[in-house]
């Protein structure tokens, strides 16, 4: 059985670098729906790690990567919402894991690891995006108490195809003394209705 161990990154030595990008590669060489539409060479994987991890310094983002016997092979990350008005949200992004290290569970452990380390940093809702045909991936964010709040038909393009861009959310707790209006009429930003 592998030594298998979740670890955050501040920073990443250019042999984690080496690792995340052979993760990210392979993954987007596989067919993975990651956000590329060609396997990304070192150099777009390094700067998009210095600017997550920027993000992780400055208190707005975590990176997980999960090590298998010493090598990272998967990778997942939450970031904070960017105004005022959704600091208290984030969003869950970029989840894979080598097409090698298949079946050993990389993926739900990471968003797992993802979602607790979002609510020990006062997060109150994580949410992610996935593509309507990634069903594995549905079943299992479901799988975590993540429900679907949002699809817009084929709005995500792939060459000449287009998939359905679907919406989870997953609360995970309020401030005592928190206020839920849903869209109750009145307060800040309240319009009435023109009919």
């Amino acid at each position: 059985m592998p030594e298998i161990e979740l670890r955050w990154l501040t920073e990443a030595d250019d042999q984690r670098r080496a690792e995340i990008h052979t993760v990210v590669h392979d993954v987007v060489a596989a067919g993975g729906a990651v956000g590329y539409h060609e396997p990304p060479t070192f150099e777009r994987i390094s700067q998009w790690l210095d600017d997550i991890l920027k993000q992780v310094r400055d208190g707005n983002a975590a990176f997980a990567t999960a090590v298998v016997d010493g090598v990272v092979q998967a990778v997942g990350l939450w970031r904070r919402g960017s105004t005022a008005v959704f600091q208290h949200r984030a969003e869950i992004q970029q989840i894979m894991a080598h097409p090698a290290a298949r079946g050993l569970g990389l993926g739900k452990r990471v968003v797992q690891g993802l979602v607790e380390h979002a609510r020990e940093n006062g997060i109150e809702i994580v949410m992610l995006g996935t593509r309507g045909n990634n069903h594995g991936a549905i079943e299992l964010y479901e799988s975590l108490g993540f429900r679907e709040c949002g699809r817009m038909p084929n709005a995500i393009a792939v060459g000449n195809e287009r998939w359905d861009d679907v919406w989870m959310y997953l609360p995970l707790g309020y401030p005592a003394g928190t206020v839920l209006n849903g869209a109750k009429a009145g307060g800040l930003g309240s319009s009435p209705r023109r009919s």
